[in-house]
């Protein structure tokens, strides 16, 4: 009887990951948008749009995030004259994997190089979500000669994880990033592949999310940057603070900020600490769907506010954007 129920486990795990795998090969994109940048040793996907001259935004995605995530936002800001850039860091999305461990000075050294091999060479607005908001601290400190506003949406400070709460979960995320990356690579939630898109996007950018959700590769490597959240975090906060002359705007989802919290204090102290900082909150959108169109009219916002008040020269006037326009191109699986 044991040897019967053992059996037939076997051939139901089978049959599910088999028909994960079939839904994969089946709807997975078969081209990708953007271009494969070469680094010299390995190559990261860069997605850019929008007009080829006037102020650049340059976009980082949080835990688990890449390029897709901001297909959304990065539509909207074309249709405002805004060109923007997105990548997908080193093992995640369709990049090739970078040497570990992925902490944040990983990151932005992938960020540095990534942005010479792209021709990108003026200040640029950058924008990050979730724990994309540790990255982007760092490689403001390390290189405030490149910076021209910071957008943070949702976002993480480093600052925050001194809060016992958050340092709690900073740390039980990054075990069970772990565990689901182990699940992921045995497969298991191959034939989940229709839930991967939990930000409601629109357009080829679905299938990448989808493609991404239920790949081990992005998984193990997704899980590798989480695990290292708190080291990235000290780090962040070793290189110092944000220029006050920069301007800040932070959007949030869900209530207000609560300037009475820890949590909200956190928040709110980069709009504090700037001369021109601004912050808007997004009631209707939760963590991962402020990203979508339904709901990211007010980070559009936020980064012409920044834009406004850095000075940059607005589209068809003097400034340098990566010089290649990003046509779709045949990458690898993730």
């Amino acid at each position: 009887m044991l040897k019967l129920l053992v059996l037939s486990l076997g051939a139901l795990a089978v049959l599910w990951i088999s028909t994960g795998l079939i839904l994969g090969a089946a709807f997975a994109p078969k081209t990708l948008r953007g271009e494969m940048v070469d680094l010299g040793d390995r190559r990261l996907r860069l997605v850019c749009e929008g007009p080829a001259s006037g102020p650049l935004v340059w976009l980082e995605a949080g835990a688990f995030g890449f390029s897709a995530d901001f297909a959304d936002l990065q539509s909207a800001l074309a249709v405002e004259g805004v060109r923007s850039c997105a990548y997908d860091r080193a093992g995640l999305g369709f990049s090739d994997p970078g040497p570990r461990p992925r902490d944040s000075a990983a990151v932005v050294t992938d960020l540095e190089r990534l942005m010479a091999a792209a021709g990108v060479d003026q200040p640029v607005v950058l924008l990050g979500h979730s724990m994309g908001g540790q990255h982007v601290r760092l490689f403001a400190t390390r290189h405030p000669e490149r910076v021209a506003g910071i957008v943070l949406v949702d976002a993480a400070t480093p600052e925050a994880v001194e809060i016992p709460l958050v340092r709690r979960f900073v740390s039980t995320f990054g075990h069970i990033s772990q565990a689901t990356a182990g699940a992921m690579t045995l497969g298991l939630a191959k034939p989940l592949f229709f839930f991967g898109d939990r930000i409601g996007l629109s357009g080829p950018a679905v299938r990448e999310k989808q493609a991404a959700f239920v790949s081990g590769r992005h998984a193990r490597n997704a899980a590798n940057e989480a695990s290292h959240w708190l080291e990235s975090a000290a780090m962040a906060r070793a290189a110092g603070g944000l220029d006050p002359a920069w301007p800040v705007a932070v959007v949030t989802a869900g209530a207000a900020a609560d300037r009475n919290g820890a949590w909200g204090r956190a928040r709110l102290a980069p709009v504090e600490a700037s001369q021109h900082g601004s912050y808007a909150a997004v009631p209707a959108a939760g963590h991962a769907t402020i990203l979508s169109h339904a709901h990211n009219a007010e980070i559009v916002a936020a980064v012409k506010r920044v834009i406004a008040s850095a000075g940059l020269p607005p589209r068809g006037e003097e400034g340098h954007s990566p010089g290649r326009e990003t046509a779709p191109v045949d990458g690898p699986q993730p």
